[in-house]
């Protein structure tokens, strides 16, 4: 229960600062190394899905993808 709360905290964050793609990626890094792998994964295809529309967010996909 307690690490669905991160993760579901982790989007809320990201949705917050996608204005920003340096803080996006800051935040991003921060979420990834604090969740367990598991939400790490789900995460993943979330930012894939969310950045899409969003070229000045892509390079955040080489955190996810490394």
């Amino acid at each position: 229960m307690k690490t669905r709360l991160m993760f579901d905290f982790a989007k809320t964050i990201l949705e917050n600062v996608s204005f920003d793609p340096k803080l996006f990626y800051k935040e991003l890094h921060k979420a990834i190394n604090q969740l367990l792998p598991y939400d790490v994964e789900q995460l993943g295809e979330w930012v894939n899905g969310f950045v899409k529309g969003k070229p000045e967010l892509q390079e955040s996909l080489n955190l996810i993808n490394a």
